[in-house]
C-alpha cells in the first residue's frame, strides 16, 4: 500500500509548482483548518455550560459531561482515525471526519435534551479525531515523496500555532457567540468550519489510490484489527472512568483497566497487523518516552489552564468572560513560542526550556493570592503559554522523527490520546485541590504538584540521549555523503535495526574480483551485529522445481536461469558461504527474483520486530542492492550501504552505484564505520 501511494505521490511532483512548493498554502490550509476542528470544540463549549444547564433544566454540574465525553471520544478515536488513514487513505479519512463534525454541529444546534447534546459531542469527538493524524500521515508522505528526510518543521510548526490560537481564543469567541446569539452557537459554529475546510479538502488534496477494490472484507477488517481497536477502547474508557471519579476512587473500573490493558497487550503481541504496536513501543524507548513526557506536559498545562479559570472566577471574583480574557496572553504566547522554534530540527534545547518553564511558573503560582493584581496573574500564565508553545511543537517534530513512517498516523493520534489522558487527569487534581472550596491554598496545592511534574519532565528531558541532533538526523551531505570525520555521525537504535547480508553465495561470488576481501568485510558487519543484539538477515536467490516454470521467456536475466535448472534450491552454488554461521534468530529469506523484497515475506517479518533502519550489503552492487535499497526507500526505511562489503562485477559501475546513485537514499559506510553507529 505504501508503494502505491508513493507512485501517486510521484507522478504529482511531475508538477512543477509542486515541486517548487510541496508544503505550500494550498495543501496547508485544508490541514490546518481540519485539525484545529478539535481543540476549536475543546475549548469553545466552556462559556456556554451554564446557558445549557438552564436550556435543557439539569444542574450545571451535569453539563460537565459534555466536556469529559468529548475527551474520551477523543482518546480512543485519534489513534483509531491514525490506523484508518494509514488502511484506507489520508483524504478519504480526513474528508469523512468533517463530515460527522458537520452532523455533530448540526445536531447540537437544535438539540432540545441532554442526552441528543451528548451523541452531538461525541459525533464532533469522532470527526475531529481525524484531522490531526490525517493530516500528520500526509504531510510524511508528501515529505517522503519530494525526498526530504529532515522534518518539515515549517509545517509542523503550523500545526501546533493553529492548535494553540484556537485553544487561546476559544474562549473568548466562545463567550461573543453565546452572548450575541446562544448556547446553540456553541454547535452551529461548526457549519462554516466544517464546509470550508471540506471544500478546500476536496478541491486541494490529492485523491488517495483505490486499495479497497479487490480486497475482501476479512482482510480488511484483518488490516484495521478490530479487536486490537476495541481493545484499546474499552481499557481507555475503564483508565478514564477511574480518573474521572477521583477523588472517590472507583477501583472496579482501575480493576478492568488493568485486566484489559494486559489482555491487548496478549492480543496485539499475536495480531498480524496490530492496532498498537507493542513491540515497537518495547524496541523504541524514544517513542515510548515522547508519549510520557507529552502526556506530563499536558497534565501540568491543563492543570494549570483549569485551576487558574476556576480560582480568577472563584477567589478572584472575575466573571467567566472575563477569566477567558485574562488566559488569552497564554494561548497567544503559546503561538509565539512555536513560532520561534518551528524551524528548528534540534528538539532537545527546546523540550528543556519548556521543562524549566513549568517549574518556574508552578513556583511563581505558589505565590498568587485574592488580593494579586491581574497583570502579575497574567505574567505568570505567560510562563505556562510559552511552556505550552515550546512543548507541543518539540513533542511533535520528535515523534515524527522516531516514530516509523507507515505508523505515523496511529502514532500521531495516540500522542493525542496520551494528551488526554493528562488533560482528563488534571481535571482530577484540580477536583481534588477544590473539592471544598476554591480559594488561594487549593491553588498553592495545585502549583506544588506542578513543581514535581515540571521536575520529571525536567529530568526524562535532560537525560534523554535520542533526544540530541545527531539521532534521527541525517548527517550533512557532501558529494557522495560518505561518513568521514568530518560529518555529524548518525546512530541507530540496535533493536530497531537490521543488518542485510545478500546473496553471498557460491555461484555469486566467483562473478567478483577479490571475493575473499568483500567476504571478510561481510564477517566484520556480523560480528558487529551479534555484538550488538541487531537483527541479521540473509538473502540468497535459489529456486524450488516449480518457481522454475514461473519465469516467464522474456525475462533477460532469469529466462536462461530457468532454462538450465540454475540455483536450485538445495544445490551446493545456490548456498550461502560457509564462512557466514546462520543462528536460530536470524531471518534466511529465499527469493526468486532480484529484490529482497520481491518475492518474499521481509518486510512482514521486519515490520513485526519493529525494524526501521537496515544497514545494506551484498553482491552484486547493480542487481540485489540496487534494487533492495529501492524497495526499502520507498518503505520508508532508514537506509545504509556497506561500500566495501559490496561489490559487482562491473567496478565502474559499482562507482558510479556507490558515488552517485545510491547517496540519494541511503547513507554510504565502510565496516569500519559500524562500531560508530551504536556508540
Amino acid at each position: 500500500m505504501t508503494t502505491v501511494v508513493q507512485v501517486r505521490e510521484s507522478a504529482d511532483v511531475g508538477n512543477e509548482e509542486w515541486r517548487r512548493r510541496p508544503f505550500g498554502p494550498r495543501f496547508v490550509a485544508p490541514l490546518l483548518m481540519g485539525a484545529t476542528l478539535n481543540p476549536v470544540n475543546s475549548s469553545v463549549i466552556a462559556t456556554a455550560l451554564v446557558a445549557i444547564a438552564a436550556a435543557v433544566g439539569v444542574p450545571i454540574g451535569r453539563t460537565s459531561i459534555l466536556i469529559s465525553c468529548l475527551y474520551l471520544t477523543s482518546a480512543i478515536a485519534q489513534p483509531t482515525a491514525g490506523r484508518l488513514a494509514e488502511e484506507f487513505g489520508p483524504r478519504r479519512v480526513f474528508l469523512a471526519g468533517i463530515v460527522i463534525v458537520l452532523l455533530g454541529g448540526l445536531l447540537g444546534g437544535v438539540a432540545t435534551s441532554m442526552d441528543m447534546l451528548i451523541v452531538a459531542r461525541v459525533l464532533i469527538g469522532l470527526g475531529t479525531s481525524a484531522g490531526y493524524p490525517a493530516a500528520m500521515l500526509l504531510i510524511r508522505r508528501r515529505a517522503t515523496a519530494v525526498g526530504l528526510e529532515a522534518p518539515p518543521t515549517r509545517v509542523l510548526g503550523g500545526l501546533a500555532i493553529a492548535g494553540a490560537v484556537t485553544v487561546a481564543i476559544g474562549p473568548a469567541i466562545g463567550g461573543l457567540l453565546v452572548g450575541w446569539f446562544s448556547w446553540r452557537a456553541a454547535f452551529l459554529v461548526n457549519v462554516p468550519f466544517t464546509v470550508l475546510a471540506f471544500a478546500m479538502a476536496t478541491a486541494w488534496i490529492a485523491k488517495d489510490p483505490d486499495v479497497i477494490r479487490g480486497r475482501a472484507p476479512r482482510e480488511i477488517l484483518a488490516r484495521i484489527d478490530v479487536l486490537g481497536v476495541l481493545g484499546f477502547g474499552s481499557s481507555m474508557t475503564a483508565l478514564l472512568v477511574f480518573l474521572l471519579s477521583l477523588p472517590e476512587p472507583h477501583w472496579a473500573a482501575l480493576g478492568l483497566a488493568i485486566v484489559l490493558a494486559v489482555a491487548l497487550v496478549f492480543w496485539e503481541l499475536r495480531a498480524a497487523n496490530p492496532f498498537i504496536d507493542v513491540r515497537l513501543l518495547a524496541s523504541n524507548p524514544a517513542l515510548t518516552r515522547t508519549y510520557l513526557r507529552y502526556a506530563l506536559s499536558m497534565l501540568g498545562i491543563y492543570t494549570m489552564l483549569y485551576g487558574l479559570t476556576q480560582w480568577l472566577e472563584a477567589a478572584h471574583g472575575l466573571s467567566a468572560y472575563a477569566a477567558g480574557l485574562v488566559l488569552l496572553p497564554m494561548g497567544l504566547l503559546s503561538a509565539v513560542a512555536a513560532r520561534a522554534v518551528a524551524n528548528r530540527v534540534d528538539v532537545r534545547k527546546p523540550l528543556i526550556v519548556g521543562a524549566v518553564l513549568l517549574v518556574l511558573g508552578s513556583i511563581a503560582a505558589c505565590f498568587l493570592t485574592s488580593g494579586t493584581p491581574v497583570v502579575a496573574v497574567i505574567g505568570v500564565t505567560a510562563l505556562f503559554g510559552l511552556m505550552s508553545g515550546l512543548s507541543n511543537l518539540s513533542n511533535q517534530t520528535a515523534l515524527y522523527r522516531v516514530s516509523p513512517a507507515e505508523k505515523l498516523g496511529t502514532a500521531s493520534g495516540l500522542l493525542r490520546t496520551f494528551g488526554y489522558v493528562g488533560s482528563i487527569a488534571s481535571a482530577t487534581i484540580t477536583g481534588i485541590a477544590f473539592r471544598t472550596r476554591v480559594d488561594d491554598a487549593g491553588l498553592h496545592h495545585v502549583s506544588l504538584t506542578l513543581i514535581a511534574i515540571g521536575a520529571a519532565v525536567l529530568l526524562m528531558t535532560v537525560f534523554d540521549r535520542h533526544l540530541k541532533p545527531s539521532d534521527g538526523t541525517p548527517p550533512p551531505r557532501k558529494e557522495n555523503n560518505r561518513m568521514s570525520e568530518s560529518t555529524t555521525t548518525p546512530t541507530v537504535i540496535p533493536s530497531q535495526t537490521a543488518l542485510l547480508l545478500m546473496d553471498y553465495q557460491n555461484a555469486v561470488l566467483g562473478a567478483v574480483a577479490d571475493a575473499e576481501s568483500i567476504l571478510d568485510r561481510a564477517q566484520q558487519a556480523l560480528s558487529w551485529a551479534r555484538k550488538n543484539d541487531v537483527q541479521v538477515v540473509f538473502v540468497r536467490v535459489a529456486f524450488a522445481p516449480e518457481d522454475f516454470a514461473e519465469v516467464p521467456t522474456h525475462s533477460k536475466t532469469f529466462a536462461a536461469v530457468a532454462a538450465n535448472k540454475y540455483l536450485q534450491d538445495g544445490s551446493p552454488e545456490a548456498a550461502l558461504h560457509e564462512s557466514l554461521e546462520v543462528l536460530d534468530h536470524d531471518i534466511v529469506v529465499r527469493k526468486t527474483r532480484f529484490g529482497a523484497f520481491s518475492t518474499t515475506e521481509l518486510y512482514r517479518e521486519l515490520h513485526t520486530k519493529g525494524i526501521d533502519t537496515l544497514v545494506v550489503a551484498g553482491i552484486s552492487t547493480s542487481g540485489v542492492v540496487l534494487s533492495t535499497l529501492r524497495d526499502a526507500a520507498d518503505q520508508d526505511y532508514r537506509l545504509f550501504v556497506l561500500a566495501d562489503a559490496t561489490a559487482d562485477p562491473d567496478a565502474e559501475v559499482h562507482r558510479v552505484l556507490i558515488d552517485k546513485v545510491f547517496p540519494h537514499q541511503a547513507d554510504i559506510l565502510q565496516t569500519g564505520d559500524l562500531e560508530t553507529l551504536t556508540s
